[in-house]
């Protein structure tokens, strides 16, 4: 069977290398599963961001002020 991950290689600064040492150390991880843990929501925050980005962008659209949105939210879910 093959692999089922990709081996990548950084170049990071020494004081993020010692921030690092320090929370694996503290939280009990490898430095792959913080990487990984750091990628994973940083690709979670961008994908919120454009969702974010396209909302108010429809909003703008309808002329739906924020306001306006906590109604139209409670309204979908009775």
């Amino acid at each position: 069977m093959g692999r089922t991950t990709s081996i990548i290689s950084i170049s990071i600064p020494p004081s993020i290398e010692e921030k690092i040492e320090e929370i694996i150390k503290k939280e009990g991880m490898t430095r792959s599963e913080l990487i990984r843990e750091a990628l994973r929501r940083y690709i979670e925050e961008k994908e919120l961001e454009e969702l974010v980005r396209y909302g108010r962008k429809k909003a703008l659209e309808r002329g739906i002020t924020e306001d306006q949105i906590e109604d139209i939210v409670d309204s979908y879910r009775k």
